[in-house]
């Protein structure tokens, strides 16, 4: 093992230290924020989904300031390019008066990238992001350029307004590794919200860690061991998610078209270590391995159109799914 068992349990400090001060300017979404952490120690992005006005994009903001890494904000528009995203090749003067191409870079050049309401921009424009979510490159011409370290893209959509917008192809669903719900907050946690942002008060907050030190966390993530067991059953998740499967399960014959790829387990393992991690232990359990499976499959998994008549959701199957396999 690379890292001492001082460097396990600071973990989970760090960790609660990170979230604690993302709080002070998020009320609620105690889940939300844990998930999209969960993520970024997993080097994953994440599409956080909700109608307008939830706080999505300040939770982004207030993330990128307590972890002290830079940011961008790219609000996708339908007249939106990909060389706005990515960056283009633009003709320059040298010393000697020669004009040259030279790259410039786009706002996709940052550690945390927000991708403002993405399902607004047309498909050719969402294509672009492709590389960056998955590769963490960027191909420009005959010449790739590697992006900022660490990386992650924070998307968000509105699933109310269909008016104007292009559903993002299962391919970049499949990039992200959460999909999260954003809930309308609760009586109270309303009130408080509207008592912090509607006075002369501002909240500063604090840098709490920085791009390296979230590289470390990561890397000790990846060293928390999987017993057998408790892969076998995540791997049999993943499968009782396809109905042709000889795993698959009475709701997912019933109601999926297609399950989850195997990008999908490879989220669901990542994601429970980090989850095993900031519960203070250094194994992964079954607990785990269902508490990220939501996050992880709402997204990969195609429903038919039964369920859609039936309005049966992604996370009814998933729940299914875990219920009938324990």
């Amino acid at each position: 093992m690379q890292y001492s068992e001082k460097d396990i349990t600071e973990f989970k400090e760090k960790f609660n230290n990170i979230k604690s001060e993302i709080h002070k300017a998020i009320i609620g979404q105690e889940e939300i924020v844990e998930q999209v952490l969960i993520a970024i120690l997993c080097e994953g992005n994440v599409l956080l989904e909700g109608v307008p006005g939830l706080g999505k994009t300040q939770l982004v903001k207030a993330i990128g300031q307590v972890l002290d890494l830079d940011f961008s904000r790219i609000q996708f528009t339908p007249d939106l390019m990909p060389a706005d995203v990515v960056g283009t090749n633009i003709i320059t003067h040298d010393d000697n008066g020669r004009n040259t191409l030279t790259f410039q870079k786009g706002p996709v050049f940052s550690n945390i990238v927000l991708a403002d309401e993405i399902n607004r921009s047309t498909p050719k424009t969402q294509s672009a992001m492709l590389e960056a979510m998955q590769e963490k490159t960027v191909t420009v011409g005959n010449s790739t350029y590697s992006l900022n370290k660490p990386f992650f893209v924070l998307a968000t959509q509105n699933p109310i307004e269909m008016e104007g917008t292009y559903p993002l192809p299962e391919a970049q669903m499949d990039r992200f590794m959460f999909k999260l719900d954003v809930k309308f907050p609760s009586l109270d946690e309303l009130s408080k919200i509207v008592g912090l942002t509607t006075t002369t008060n501002n909240v500063e907050l604090k840098k709490v860690t920085n791009g390296e030190e979230i590289i470390k966390l990561s890397n000790i993530a990846k060293e928390v061991p999987v017993a057998s067991h408790v892969m076998e059953y995540a791997m049999k998740i993943i499968h009782s998610t396809h109905p042709e499967s000889d795993l698959s399960t009475e709701v997912s014959k019933k109601y999926i078209r297609f399950g989850s790829s195997p990008r999908g387990a490879q989220a669901l393992v990542k994601a429970a270590r980090v989850k095993a991690l900031i519960d203070g232990r250094y194994n992964v359990s079954f607990d785990d391995i269902n508490y990220v499976a939501y996050p992880v499959l709402r997204h990969r998994i195609v429903l038919n159109f039964e369920a859609i008549s039936d309005n049966i959701d992604s996370d009814h199957v998933i729940k299914a799914i875990i219920s009938d396999i324990q």
